[in-house]
């Protein structure tokens, strides 16, 4: 049976969610590293990029990997029943406040939800679950994100990157643009990777 584009889309997207929920469960994942910057060059599979501190990094891809886009968005865009991912840290109120958010696409909604530790800030909680409520608050708004076995209030303030997951392919990695990598280290300033999410638009993809 021929699947829709759609159907496609969404198999691609699940696809590359999954890969990144394995990394983060991974027994292994002192041995994974997360690499961002610019893409310089795309050669088959070979994807050359800078990273923030002025390093060529080489990234080996696998053949036929799915690439996944990344497009900005807005707390206006967050609604009830919606599913997102938000990474957080606590804070003098007592109610996380976002770092980052991204909201995926429906075909995506329960994929790993659940509250976890998060390292790329200190104390930091990555949350994927369901927006029950979103409450107006004079320093933006106040998502209550169900999940199961419990639920987090989390304020999103003024700022806040926001992203939603898009469909992308490697003609997406054009030079200039936005990557976050995942995968191993393979060499010297070298990555196989199994995980690339590249900005559509000037959008530079969340850590």
């Amino acid at each position: 049976m021929s699947l829709s584009y759609f159907q496609k889309t969404a198999l691609i997207l699940a696809s590359s969610a999954l890969v990144a929920l394995a990394s983060m469960q991974s027994s292994d994942a002192a041995d994974r590293i997360r690499v961002h910057g610019t893409v310089e060059s795309l050669d088959g599979d070979t994807l050359k990029i800078k990273s923030p501190d002025g390093k060529d990094v080489t990234v080996m891809m696998k053949s036929g990997m799915n690439v996944l886009g990344v497009k900005n968005a807005s707390a206006a865009d967050i609604k009830p029943g919606d599913f997102v991912g938000v990474g957080s840290q606590p804070t003098a109120s007592g109610i996380n406040g976002a770092v980052q958010v991204v909201i995926f696409p429906a075909s995506m909604k329960g994929t790993g939800e659940g509250d976890r530790p998060w390292d790329v800030k200190p104390n930091g909680s990555m949350t994927n679950a369901t927006v029950a409520n979103a409450v107006k608050d004079v320093n933006g708004p106040t998502l209550t994100l169900a999940y199961k076995g419990g639920e987090r209030k989390i304020n999103i303030p003024d700022g806040t990157k926001i992203v939603a997951l898009a469909p992308a392919t490697k003609d997406d990695l054009k030079a200039g643009a936005g990557v976050s990598v995942q995968g191993v280290m393979s060499g010297d300033n070298m990555v196989a990777a199994d995980r690339v999410s590249v900005g559509l638009d000037g959008v530079t993809p969340p850590n």
